[in-house]
């Protein structure tokens, strides 16, 4: 069996070549005679993006120019003779006021007068959400321009994707993009007296498909709307019928870029591609009494806000657009009037830098009045976190329906799965692995199209270990099977793609192993049922945050919570567009998809209070929000899962200023901690010291009420909040300072809970996450907290987060205790299961009070692979699993006590019998051996490397050792490395 070559963030493939449209959804699709303008179906890549040349990255020649004067958004006055045309609190813009277009003439005379005086042209230009221009000219040009005193920055413009995973595809492609998911029925947020009614949502997106019935209502255009419909010939004046009150292209940055657009694109607002149609229907989509998916009926669903209008932008072309273009449609939204943008778009493993000029863009149409929800990303890791600036509401995405299907084998094994198909009874049907089912060289133990032999598949379930998941579907189905069994020897994300055909996915690698080892040992007798249900083992329970959605901290500011919430966003079943596989209705999934709920519900609370401030509404979202299942921490569900019937009536609001934003914009390391938001980031605080910040609490309610201020949750951490009660008036803000202490709690590892302001009538969480840096300053979790706490040679080095005197110890040194073993395989490559063919379990005691475990594996033979995993009470706790060599270890620093299992599994092997080594090393925390001391230096500072030396003291073995360090400043104590002596 060949083992997987997908990385751990690659999410299942598209939705593949679907056939007649008319075939699958059950009414013929309008004739739009696209055909005659060549527009054949785009090939997607998870992300949202083509399989062309242009992958998120830099733009070789291309730049971002912002200049200092404010755009029309920002602007407070200054300039004599021009009046301010920032709105004042409460007020919206006026975007076509007469001082607003006097100011905009006097940018655009600035504007020409520096693109003059540099001798460059202008690709285009902003004036109302952004000040500045693109423009196409050489690296020495950006150099000098950026020097003048004019000018606040110049970016090279990147390439931005679409944040879906499950998006259409007729070629074998990886996905990681994000799309819209199912919603079987209407929540709570859907079914108030106010649906979203005179609020216009903004999408930026792939465009729209205008024909569907999610948009099948002709409306007024609401009071202030200044937009318009830019037709083309496949995009006619009546596609915009006041449900979709303004359609807009931006392509002028693509072009400039690539010189055409993707295969199969139409320079018009329509969408060839699906994600825009899901993202703007799952926001403010009509109710469809039946959403009818390859003949299937998948329920009623309905936009979060189905009363409110729809502005389309679109800006990304097959999936990805250029910032250049994204600028325009954010000035070009604000400008028309929206009062919402959804931005389901972000930046392949997050943001890489603060203050980019799309955020910039997004803090202006944020000062202007417009509410902006955004993507957190579908890289599914700690700190990989995209759209995180304090000014937009980020999103992370959950699981909101289980989908669980069952695997059941002959031996009575159960593997519990998921599936949006219809799983027809079937039992005792024969199983066979692709790989016996065909040719190897053409790729069928991925179920490669053309590489299955129907003599070996007719009648039978095929087992695939997928790389594109509708083409393997498909290749089963052409050659005669009558089910698939879909797994990846790594694992993915749990989400689902409609098949139509009996198709079960298992998305972990621990089901990857248990299908595997069954069917190696019944090769040629193997047999299984697919049937829809499960036991709920799949899932931590309803709703709980998805595996693909990124999650905090947020690796580039200190002192930010993201995502802010998390939303419906696996399995969503919305409109999309037929011309990216054939469906008019689809399930997608992905942060993408949770950030329209968002968007919807902020429609809502607008229409309900028409003078709240963006941040207003995003803090009802975010202190009135619930937990997800199986996790309260605010670094995997932000806020957690808004609820607009609590969010319409919230009791305090806490909302940044204008000043703190420009200030935090304007940062060249922004921070973020002292913004007045409903949450408490300190990713790395000096935990020698207390930390002091300051909330302002507004009260919107009607009547005055007394809040009582108390802790949830974090352990060991002192938390005071003075004054602890205040009594708010209607109107008035209190203010409060809160002080937060390490106290007790671990260094270098997060303790989170929150602050609850509680009344007889309210209840207004602001969530907190600290982590107090001892000597490994980190822009991720707590996952494999052992980053930065090794060191070998005798020597390691620390990085303080904190300023003063320094004493160490040591526990001086432990030889490695290591065992020859040996296991049994007959197979290369196959998948790891405890328990299961080449694999061997080793029992390790681990005491109370142990600094460290380190198990290592070594192997003479260079051909064969080793992978190392580590299980503690039954769980996955690490693993060390390289392709390319037997040298693996784990190292946990400060290990939970209790029994562990090492498992050695040959990932390759050149016999049946492998010997190996296996390596164990227990240190115990409050040891001396004394056959070490420790040289370290004096006094330490706050980010600065320091290097620490273990000096052996006599003979020492001629074998591996391992000592752990330990440092006092004052009378604290601060754990330090574990240090090998090779």
């Amino acid at each position: 069996m060949a083992s997987a070559i997908t990385a751990f963030a690659t999410i299942v493939g598209g939705l593949g070549n679907i056939g007649p449209a008319a075939a699958q959804t059950g009414a013929p699709l309008p004739d739009l005679k696209l055909g005659q303008y060549d527009h054949s179906r785009a090939a997607l890549t998870g992300g949202g993006a083509l399989h062309t040349a242009a992958q998120p990255g830099t733009i070789k020649g291309q730049y971002v120019v912002r200049l200092r004067e404010a755009p029309v958004t920002s602007y407070t006055g200054g300039v004599k003779g021009l009046a301010a045309t920032r709105p004042a609190a409460g007020h919206e813009l006026q975007p076509h006021s007469a001082a607003a277009e006097k100011y905009r003439q006097h940018l655009g005379e600035a504007q020409r007068d520096v693109l003059g005086d540099f001798g460059v042209r202008a690709q285009r230009t902003y004036t109302t959400a952004f000040n500045g221009f693109a423009v196409k000219m050489t690296s020495a040009q950006a150099g000098k321009l950026s020097k003048d005193p004019r000018v606040a920055a110049v970016t090279p413009a990147r390439l931005v994707k679409a944040d879906a995973a499950t998006t259409p595809t007729t070629q074998a492609a990886q996905h990681t993009a994000q799309a819209p998911a199912r919603t079987a029925a209407p929540t709570a947020a859907r079914t108030k007296p106010v649906h979203g009614s005179n609020v216009v949502i903004g999408v930026i997106d792939t465009g729209i498909w205008p024909e569907s019935a999610s948009f099948a209502a002709t409306m007024a255009a609401p009071a202030g709307w200044h937009g318009t419909c830019q037709t083309s010939r496949d995009f006619p004046a009546t596609a915009c019928n006041g449900k979709i009150v303004g359609a807009r292209y931006f392509a002028d940055g693509w072009l400039s870029a690539y010189g055409s657009l993707p295969e199969g694109e139409s320079l018009s607002p329509r969408d060839m591609y699906g994600h825009g149609t899901h993202t703007a229907s799952t926001a403010a989509g009509l109710p469809v009494k039946h959403a009818m998916v390859l003949g299937h009926d998948y329920g009623a669903i309905s936009g979060v806000a189905p009363d409110a209008r729809i502005a389309v932008y679109k800006a990304l072309w097959g999936g990805s657009g250029t910032d250049a273009d994204i600028i325009a449609a954010i000035d070009a939204a604000v400008a028309d009037g929206v009062q919402v943008i959804n931005y389901s778009v972000g930046t392949a493993m997050g943001d890489y830098q603060p203050n980019s000029p799309i955020g910039n863009a997004f803090l202006n149409a944020y000062l202007a009045g417009v509410f902006v929800a955004t993507s957190a990303g579908n890289d599914g890791m700690s700190g990989m976190i995209s759209n995180a600036e304090p000014w937009v509401t980020t999103v992370g995405a959950t699981v909101e329906r289980s989908h669980e299907a069952t695997v059941r084998l002959g031996d009575g094994t159960r593997i519990v799965g998921t599936s949006m198909d219809q799983l027809p009874s079937r039992r005792s049907t024969p199983i066979v692995f692709a790989d016996q089912a065909g040719s190897l060289e053409d790729g069928a133990q991925y179920c490669w199209s053309g590489s299955l032999d129907p003599a070996k598949v007719k009648g039978k379930i095929v087992a695939c270990d997928f790389i594109d998941s509708v083409d393997a579907v498909a290749t089963v189905k052409a050659a005669g099977g009558v089910g698939v069994v879909l797994f990846q020897s790594t694992g993915n994300a749990r989400l689902n793609v409609i098949y139509d055909f009996p198709t079960v996915y298992l998305w972990s690698a621990e089901q990857a192993g248990k299908l595997f080892n069954y069917l190696w040992a019944h090769r040629t007798d193997g047999t299984a049922s697919l049937a829809q249900g499960g036991d709920g083992s799949s899932l931590v329970g309803l709703p709980s945050v998805a595996g693909l959605s990124s999650y905090g901290p947020d690796q580039t500011h200190t002192g930010l919570q993201k995502p802010d919430l998390v939303a419906d966003g696996i399995d969503v079943v919305a409109a999309v567009s037929p011309m990216g596989g054939g469906r008019l209705f689809d399930a997608y999934s992905g942060t993408s998809m949770a950030a329209p709920h968002v968007a919807g519900m902020a429609a809502l609370l607008r229409t309900r209070h028409p003078k709240w401030s963006p941040g207003a509404t995003a803090s009802a979202l975010r202190t009135t929000a619930t937990d997800t299942q199986g996790t309260a921490s605010p670094l995997r569900q932000g806020s957690g899962m808004p609820q607009t019937s609590s969010a319409d009536d919230p009791g305090l609001v806490i909302e940044p200023s204008a000043a703190e934003l420009t200030t935090f914009a304007a940062a060249a390391t922004p921070d973020g901690k002292e913004i007045n938001l409903p949450s408490i980031a300190l990713r790395e605080y000096d935990g020698t010291k207390p930390v002091r910040l300051t909330r302002r609490l507004t009260n919107v309610g009607t009547r005055t009420e007394t809040y009582t201020a108390h802790v949830d949750g974090l352990a060991g951490m002192k938390v005071a909040v003075s004054p602890r009660t205040i009594s708010v008036k209607p109107g008035a803000t209190a203010t409060v300072t809160i002080t937060l202490e390490r106290g007790t709690a671990t260094w270098d590892r997060y303790s989170t809970g929150s602050l609850v302001f509680s009344s007889a009538r309210h209840r207004v969480r602001l969530t907190v996450a600290g982590r107090p840096w001892g000597f490994t300053p980190r822009p991720y979790d707590d996952t494999g907290i052992e980053f930065g706490r090794t060191g070998g040679q005798g020597q390691g080095f620390l990085e303080p987060g904190f300023t003063g005197p320094l004493a160490g110890r040591t526990t001086g040194y432990i030889p490695v205790t290591w065992t020859d073993k040996q296991l049994t395989t007959t197979v290369s490559g196959g998948v790891f299961s405890p328990g299961g063919v080449g694999t061997q379990g080793t029992r390790i005691v681990v005491p109370r009070g142990s600094a460290g475990l380190i198990v290592q594996t070594a192997s003479d033979d260079p051909d064969t692979n080793l992978d190392l995993y580590l299980y503690k009470d039954g769980k996955l706790v690490d693993r060390s699993w390289a392709s390319w060599h037997s040298s693996e270890r784990s190292v946990r620093f400060f290990p939970e006590p209790g029994v562990y299992t090492a498992y050695v599994h040959a990932q390759t092997a050149t016999s049946p019998d492998v010997p190996y080594r296996l390596g164990v090393t227990v240190i115990p925390g409050n040891t001396d051996r004394h056959n070490a001391t420790l040289t370290a230096p004096a006094k330490v500072e706050r980010g600065a490397s320091s290097q620490v030396t273990l000096n052996p003291v006599g003979p020492q073995p001629d074998v591996e050792q391992w000592a752990y360090t330990e440092f006092r400043t004052g009378r604290t104590v601060v754990p330090g490395l574990l240090i090998s002596s090779r």
